[in-house]
This record gives C-alpha cells, structure tokens and sequence, in this order.
C-alpha cells in the first residue's frame, strides 16, 4: 500500500505547500491555509475518472465549421440577456457569484422558467437545478411564491458531481444549473467540499461536460468578505462568462456585471429590482438613484457611463474633525483609493487641510460606481461639506481628476448631458473640450461650463447663478 500524503492548500488563492503556513506568500492573506489529503497512487489508479464524462471529440477545420443561427437562445429577460451579450450560447460555461441574500437564486430560477418556455427546433429545452445548499422542497417553495412552475424543470439535491453525471446521462437537460459550486464535491478527491480542489476539479468537470456534450450551464459561486469570487483565480478563467450581482441586500436595486464574456462585451450592466415577485426589470434606471435633500451640504450629482447606459448618482459627503492622530477615510460605493486621490489633489491643488478632519464619503442607492468620472462630483461634495456651501441641485458635475489638478476628458459627454437635460437639471459643470465637440453641444438647453483646473471647477460648482 503506498504511502497517504497531504499538503497545504491556500483557500483564499490556490497556492500550494508541503508545511503549513501562517501567511500565504502570493495572496499575502493570514490564516488561510488547510491541509488537504493528496489520494495515493494506487488509489487514484483504482477510482474511476471524475472527468470522463463521454462526448466525440473531433478535430475540424475553422472555415468548415458552421454557425447555427440558434447558437444563442435568449431568456426573455432583457436585462440578463444585455449583459450576457444576446443571450446564453449552447455549450458555454457561465458564472454567477454575489453577495449572500443578493438575489442570484432568484434570478437564476426566474431565468429557468423563461427557458423552459423557448422551442429549439421545435422542442422545448430541459433543465435541471441541481440544488445542492437546499432541499427540492425548498425550492419548489421559492418557485412557488415566484409563480414557476414548468414541466420541463427538473431539482435534484445531489451534491456528488459524479451522480451529477449519471443524472445528466438519464435526463439529457440542454440547460443545467449548480447551486452552488462550494456545496458539490468530487469523490476522488479527499479534501472537504468549498476547498480549493474540489472548486477546481468540479468546475473542469462541468466544463468538459457543457463542452461535449453542448449543455449550457450556469455555477453559482460564492464570494468572500472582501467582494471576490471564493476559490481559485483559475475559476474565473475556465469559465466562459462571469457575471457579479451588486447591491445593497437590504434595498430594492441591484446590478448585475458582466466582468468577463468570451462572447460579447463586458461593458454592459443590468438593472433589476428586488419585489415581493421577485426581480422586476428596469428598463430605464437613469434617475433612481437620486435622493439628493435641497439645501443640504455635502451633496453633488455625478453622471456616469456604464455600458450605453447612462446612470446619475448622487454622492455624498461628510467632513469633520477627528480627535484621534489618524483621520479616518471611509468609502462605500467607490473605489477607496481614488478617495485617497482626489483628497490628496484638494490639500496640494486647492489648499485644503484634511490632515486632523474625518473624510466619509458615499454613493446614495447602494450600488457602486466603477467609472472615475465621478471625481468632479466627489471633490464638490467634500468641499461643499468643508465650508457647509450647498450645491444648486440643478447641477450635475462629469469629469474625471488628475493628479495635476486638471480636469480629464471623458467619453460621451453629449449623452450624458441629453440624460441630465431630461430630468430637468439645469447647468452641467464639464472638462474643457474642443471647439467642434462644443458646437455639437449647442442644440441642448443647458447651462454648461467648461473648466480646465479643479479651481475652476470649484468657483463655478459652489456658484448660485
């Protein structure tokens, strides 16, 4: 009998280690390494292959290979469909991760009623669920209250990705789902389900089986305390899509992200909102994040692009004194960092000290903004907090800060502008743009000002004309 080895396992990035460590040396990350048993030799001979999973594998020439028109088939959720690029492609492998509570089993069980509905030649398409973290009780209880109830849909609490298998080969779904990807585990290997072996092992199973066998599939992923997707780095790359769920679980809005698509673009974003009948689309999310109080320091409008579509958010700002030698620095809804930043432009640039005052800033609605044109915004609503000046609420600010002081250029300013004209907004505070960009701006009602300096963006944003 040959000798049982383990090894340590980092659960935070894969790296691997004949000793345990305190700290891991490629995440930098305490306290995250886990002994996992490496199977003997004669063991792994004796098993049978997890990843043998059937199919014809051929090899083809490009120009012979032919598309389908029905390569994709849509979901008839415009929202999901326009961050997936067109819809799901046969055969492809996407991930879905979010926050706990966010809303992803949700979207996902709404999504499988859609598809149980569509006819690829002529033939409605089978799903299976396999609900690996909950009963197919507890789901039909979801499904119940969600008004799902199709034929064709098909909840297995299996969590052996090797019955998985057997179940596949017996229902043949064109459609599978896995929730989650931490709860299912591999026999082969010994190491407890939610490690980073069995994640990776898992997932290249159900890779070769959506690719050979032409099953789309949809894994659900778990993230950790610090926003990332848990398990290995090489998860997001095996998979074709991988889709985050943003928000505040305890509003209505949430985001739906695409970071990667092997099939379309990832620029495009989702709106949903989270109702008693699940999510509902929203079709135009221009304003919904404007809560902004008149008369009320602190507070400025940004306009933002993601995607084609344009959001206003409305940032808020709190300044005050601290006590303590190390003023804090809170950001929720935008990258800390380029708090940072922009703070430090204002004490160099404008003259502010901020060295014994607390900086707490946030994005109204609870979602995120990823774009750096709200910079201008975020600079107007610190010092507007500083000299409890406040901002017209007619105005809107889009522009990006450099380390300068200078106000950047950004893409699409006369969509932007068209957005904030239709909402009633009055004056648009802008970087400085060419004379033939401007002419183009001339047809919309708004007061815009062009600055170059944050200096100038200052004396016309805290101006009442």
């Amino acid at each position: 009998m040959a000798k049982v080895k383990s090894k340590w396992v980092c659960q935070n990035c894969g790296y691997e280690t004949v000793s345990y460590l305190g700290r891991c040396p490629e995440c930098l990350q305490f306290g995250t390494f886990v002994e996992e048993i490496v199977s003997s030799v004669e063991k792994v001979v004796s098993s049978k292959p997890s990843n043998n999973v059937g199919g014809e594998i051929k090899i083809s020439k490009i120009k012979e290979i032919e598309l389908d028109e029905k390569v994709r088939f849509n979901t008839n959720i415009d929202e999901l469909d326009r961050v997936l690029g067109g819809g799901f492609v046969q055969g492809s492998l996407v991930l879905l991760a979010g926050d706990p509570g966010i809303g992803k089993s949700t979207l996902v069980l709404q999504t499988t009623k859609n598809i149980c509905e569509t006819k690829i030649n002529d033939k409605k398409l089978k799903v299976l669920y396999v609900c690996a973290e909950e009963s197919p009780l507890q789901v039909k209880l979801r499904a119940k209250r969600l008004d799902i109830e199709p034929e064709n849909l098909y909840l297995t609490n299996q969590t052996c990705i090797d019955e998985v298998i057997n179940q596949i080969e017996v229902i043949k779904p064109d459609f599978l789902v896995v929730d989650s990807i931490q709860s299912v585990f591999c026999a082969g290997i010994a190491s407890s389900s939610g490690s980073v072996s069995q994640i990776r092992e898992c997932t290249n199973v159900l890779m070769r089986i959506a690719k050979q066998k032409n099953i789309t599939t949809v894994i659900i992923g778990h993230v950790t305390k610090e926003g990332n997707i848990a398990g290995p780095k090489v998860l997001e790359h095996m998979v074709d899509c991988v889709i985050n769920f943003e928000g505040d679980k305890y509003k209505q809005y949430r985001i739906l992200r695409c970071i990667k698509n092997r099939f379309g673009t990832i620029s495009e974003v989702g709106v949903f909102k989270m109702e008693d009948c699940g999510l509902v689309e929203v079709n135009s999310p221009v304003n919904l994040l404007i809560e902004q109080s008149e008369g009320a320091s602190g507070s400025a409008i940004a306009v933002t692009l993601e995607g084609s579509r344009v959001f206003l958010h409305e940032i808020q700002a709190l300044v005050g004194s601290t006590n303590y030698s190390n003023p804090r620095r809170v950001a929720v809804g935008l990258e800390y960092n380029r708090l940072l930043q922009v703070i430090a432009v204002l004490e160099k640039k404008v003259g502010l000290n901020l060295s014994k005052q607390d900086v707490y800033v946030n994005v109204a609605g609870g979602l995120d903004v990823v774009e750096p044109s709200y910079d201008l915004a975020l600079s107007l609503a610190i010092i507007s907090s500083i000299r409890d000046i406040p901002i017209s609420p007619s105005t809107v600010f889009i522009g990006e800060v450099g380390l300068l002081g200078e106000i950047r250029y950004v893409e699409n300013i006369e969509r932007r502008l068209k957005e904030a004209k239709k909402l009633g907004f009055k004056k648009a505070i802008i970087p400085f743009i060419n004379e033939k960009v401007y002419k183009n701006l001339s047809s919309i009602d708004l007061q815009i000002k062009q600055v170059k300096k944050i200096t100038d963006a200052i004396v016309e944003g805290l101006s009442n004309d």
